[in-house]
């Protein structure tokens, strides 16, 4: 097993993975591949491995696993619903419901199968809703669907249920778990086209709650325009951002790819909203990532050798108002252009200086390269330059003597 590393020993990583991860840690100075099971110092897993190794892994004071045992809690869709419900309850039992009623970032969600007779009573009340449809643990919008009538619903219900018991030998009442949930179906558009954002945040303890936040994240586009109407339902590429949904479009041009820099969303908010309506929505982005965090922190089994770096997808609505989608525990490395490329790769060399393998940090940092420090067992208060000593960290926007991009200069966004 790793031992304690002296500043002049090599740190061994261990990943099986072939993107971008791979290419920050082995252009590392002093850190060198192995492939053994148990003898690394640093291991960059997918959750199989997790699921197979870590519970008979006896863990040395030096090694480190860039996941918490249960990180399901907050990164599988329905259990993540379940513990801001639990959290928004727990304030309002103990008489804080100022704190209570900003947990109002998520949609209204019901879990299928167990809650389908309470979602119908809800779905009677607003007919004329969209709801969408998401299997709990899936990824890249597999299985995603949009429906706005309750026999849509019967029929994807009946046809699972045959599913898993003519494959599977399954009863009826073991279909596959799903969330529904209320559609945004106001979303801010740019170029008339949906997006979210992916923001990173990387959790380094739960105990006490340590998290920091990277400045630099993008939002994934649509190739489509968007539309509500009933007939486009269907058409995922028009409702579901994931860049492996995306990639089946016939416009989509690999060679631009389907994002843009946060840094460029921030100056286009402030050329149309001003530059207050944009820091307060970058300021409601980092409160609502807080916030899940804190919601979750009681029931994380905390370890003192995992580190979790998250990718949170958010939504803004055309009232600036921030949405959480889901968090991944497995956000995804791979890079589709070359700037997405140099975004990634700058961020996982950052995330490995503040995991500090090496022992170089003090301990006293509050900012690593693109990470700051935003929550250190309370809210790390930090001096900042003049002009931003008040802004956090999402919100620190770019001067104004840059020039500012407008909606029909932006290339991504051509018809």
């Amino acid at each position: 097993m790793a031992s304690s590393k002296g500043p002049n020993q090599k740190i061994r990583y261990r990943t099986c993975l072939r993107n971008t991860i791979y290419d920050a840690l082995r252009n590392r100075a002093g850190w060198t591949e192995t492939e053994n099971d148990v003898d690394w110092d640093f291991v960059w897993a997918d959750i199989p491995w997790m699921k197979e190794h870590f519970d008979s892994l006896r863990l040395e004071e030096n090694q480190r696993v860039n996941h918490f045992r249960n990180h399901y809690e907050l990164t599988r869709k329905d259990l993540m619903v379940k513990n801001l419900k639990r959290m928004k309850r727990q304030l309002e039992k103990e008489g804080k419901t100022s704190e209570a009623s900003k947990y109002d970032f998520f949609p209204v969600t019901f879990i299928l199968p167990n809650d389908y007779n309470i979602f119908v009573e809800e779905f009677k009340r607003q007919p004329n809703s969209t709801w969408i449809a998401k299997p709990i643990g899936k990824a890249q919008g597999r299985g995603i669907f949009l429906f706005n009538d309750l026999k849509d619903l019967r029929e994807w219900k009946k046809a699972n249920e045959q599913r898993n018991t003519q494959q599977y030998g399954k009863k009826e009442e073991e279909v596959e778990a799903y969330i529904a949930q209320r559609y945004i179906e106001n979303p801010y558009l740019i170029g008339g086209k949906k997006f979210d954002l992916r923001i990173y945040a990387l959790v380094t303890s739960y105990a006490p709650l340590t998290v920091w936040l990277y400045r630099s994240g993008f939002a994934r586009f649509s190739n489509m325009r968007f539309s509500m109407l009933k007939d486009n339902l269907g058409d995922v590429a028009i409702h579901l951002t994931n860049v492996a949904i995306q990639k089946q479009a016939a416009n989509y041009d690999k060679d631009q790819g389907c994002k843009w820099e946060l840094k460029s969303m921030k100056l286009f908010l402030i050329s149309k909203h001003g530059l207050e309506a944009a820091n307060n929505l970058m300021h409601d982005i980092q409160m609502l990532i807080l916030r899940s965090l804190l919601a979750v922190q009681k029931v994380m089994m905390n370890d003192k050798h995992c580190f979790e770096l998250y990718g949170y997808d958010v939504m803004i609505d055309n009232d600036l108002k921030a949405w959480l989608i889901e968090v991944n525990a497995s956000p995804s490395l791979t890079a589709d252009t070359s700037q997405d490329y140099q975004l990634k790769v700058g961020m996982l060399d950052d995330m490995c200086d503040v995991v500090d393998m090496e022992k170089k940090l003090t301990g006293s940092e509050n900012q690593v390269g693109g990470f700051d420090l935003i929550y250190n067992n309370g809210p790390v208060q930090k001096v900042r330059p003049v002009g931003n000593s008040n802004l956090p960290p999402l919100a620190l926007a770019a001067k104004a003597s840059h020039a500012v991009k407008t909606e029909s200069s932006l290339r991504l966004y051509r018809q």
